[in-house]
């Protein structure tokens, strides 16, 4: 996973290879709790809890170390036949409820390259404020959903960059299109 963004950090990824019927997200329709927890602080342990609970998964992995600007992140993660899906999931940093991600994408044979796009998990108000946004390179803010904050979207939708109405700066931190290539190659 490559980040192609100037000034967002992806926190640490989760993958997961699993059946066709499993889906991390639904664009249109209200992210899960786990999703939402990624999306607001960067955490994947209840994903991760999550997907382990399931019998439609073959393997998930967690854990590499953020991925800064222009740097990549590799690892290995099983498939089979069955369990033919790449699913993978980070929060983007400085945003307030912003995940990069690819759901339920087909295993290739030998070798795949895509894209993968920013999504908003409309659970939060998009404020753009430091306190709101956790940890570098704004501040170290709450990061999770206030419980007074009315104004989310409330449903998963491409986002739509930084319009630097809070702390963070368009200049810096904003983007348009993708913000990852991945690049999936079997080996044997």
């Amino acid at each position: 996973i490559t980040n192609v963004t100037k000034g967002q950090i992806f926190t640490p990824v989760l993958a997961a290879t699993h059946m066709s019927d499993i889906a991390f997200f639904e664009l249109g329709e209200p992210a899960i709790e786990q999703i939402e927890l990624l999306a607001e602080n960067g955490a994947t342990d209840p994903l991760n809890d999550l997907l382990l609970s399931l019998p439609d998964l073959v393997q998930d992995t967690s854990g590499t170390d953020p991925i800064m600007p222009g740097a990549t992140a590799t690892f290995t993660i099983e498939g089979s036949n069955r369990y033919n899906r790449l699913s993978f999931a980070s929060m983007l940093l400085p945003t307030n409820d912003t995940f990069v991600a690819v759901d339920s994408i087909p295993l290739p044979r030998n070798y795949r390259v895509t894209t993968a796009y920013a999504y908003d998990a409309g659970t939060e108000y998009n404020d753009e404020v430091c306190v709101s946004i956790p940890g570098p390179p704004v501040a170290f803010g709450q990061g999770a959903n206030v419980p007074d904050d009315t104004d989310q979207e409330g449903y998963v939708h491409l986002a739509n960059g930084v319009h630097g109405i809070g702390d963070t700066i368009p200049m810096v931190h904003d983007w348009r299109g993708p913000v990852a290539r991945v690049t999936i190659r079997r080996v044997k």
